[in-house]
This record gives C-alpha cells, structure tokens and sequence, in this order.
C-alpha cells in the first residue's frame, strides 16, 4: 500500500469510528402525496420543498461547497486531509479526489467512492445557501452547468454520483428517501412548472 493511500485509510477509519451509529435516511414522500394540492404553482413549489430536504442535506451540500475545500461528516467538517478544489474540481495537481475515492465505498477504511468523484463547480454551491435561491439556480442554465430543466431531472434520478447518496457506506446517514423518489419529485415540480418556494 503507498504512502498517500495508507494516509487515506488511516483518515477513514478514524471518520468511521467518529461517525459510528449515525442513522439512516429520514422519510421522504413521494410526488403523489402531493396531488391533493389544486393549486398548480402550489403544488409545484411544495414538490421542491419537500426535494429540498436532500438538496439540503449533508450529502449532497457536502459537495457542493461554498468554499474551495469539500466537506465531509454530518456536520460539514472540512475535508481530512486537507484538500483545495483544484482545477474542474478534481483535486489538486498531486492528491486528485481519485487519490483516496476509488470508484466504490472502501468501508474498513470509511472512505467513500463513485466513479466521477467530482466537486461541484462554485457557482452550484448549495453550502449556507437557502433552497429559494438554489431552485432559482437550478432553473438557470448560466449556473447548472448550461442544463435544460430536462436535463436536471436526468442528473438528479439518475446521475450514479447523485445515488451515493443513498449509498453512502459504513458510517454515514444516506440522504432521505431514494433517488427514484427524489427524482420523481423533480420531474413533477418541473411538469408542474417549476415554482420556487
């Protein structure tokens, strides 16, 4: 094992024992629970409240930062070792997030993987931010990454670094619900317009 990857491990093991006993995912309802509400655009903007709850939570602000460096853990720690976004956020020449994430969870050592184990570029910073102002970011393309509103509902069900977050490993709470819910949140608050709450 070299150097860099057994400093990885040891990181890891020493998170996971940090973070042991953190429980799972809370509820998430569906997109039907919903239909109730006549309103369109009432619907529509309770439709990305209730996906808030995982665009809010942990594991998806956890990459996208405020800052320059990712976080990790239920709080929002900084990244262990410490860690700079690096050009197209990959990491810094030299530590590459791929230095330590491989493309699976390595749970002996409580570091997660995915395959594209990116950051999220600065302008889709969700850190500190309030859902209003992230739907309004995700409805424009000069911030989602050029993305049509289509292409968002793509990304969110179906995106396989989008679902680690309901496989995050050993340790850490899953996001709420599943991703085929939250996806299917998605795809009706854009069908019913795309209201911000």
């Amino acid at each position: 094992m070299t150097r860099t990857k057994t400093l990885c491990w040891l990181l890891g093991a020493v998170l996971t024992v940090g973070l042991a006993g953190v429980a799972q995912g809370a509820d998430l309802e569906g997109a039907e629970h919903f239909a109730g509400i006549k309103d369109k655009a009432e619907r529509s903007a309770a439709l990305f409240a209730e996906a808030g709850k995982v665009i809010l939570h942990p594991r998806c602000v956890n990459c996208h930062p405020s800052g320059d460096s990712p976080l990790q853990g239920e709080y929002g720690a900084v990244h262990e070792p410490p860690v700079s976004r690096g050009t197209g956020g990959l990491g810094p020449v030299g530590m590459r997030c791929r230095t330590c994430h491989g493309p699976d969870n390595f749970d002996p050592a409580g570091v997660p993987g995915a395959s594209k184990w990116v950051l999220a570029p600065r302008k889709m910073a969700w850190e500190g931010v309030p859902l209003s102002d992230i739907c309004l970011q995700l409805k424009d393309p000069k911030r989602n990454g050029g993305r049509k509103l289509s292409e968002i509902v793509e990304h969110m069900a179906e995106d396989e670094l989008v679902g680690w977050g309901w496989s995050p490993g050993a340790g850490r709470e899953s996001a709420p619900g599943s991703q085929e819910v939250f996806g299917e949140l998605i795809a009706q608050w854009v069908k019913t317009g795309a209201v911000c709450p």
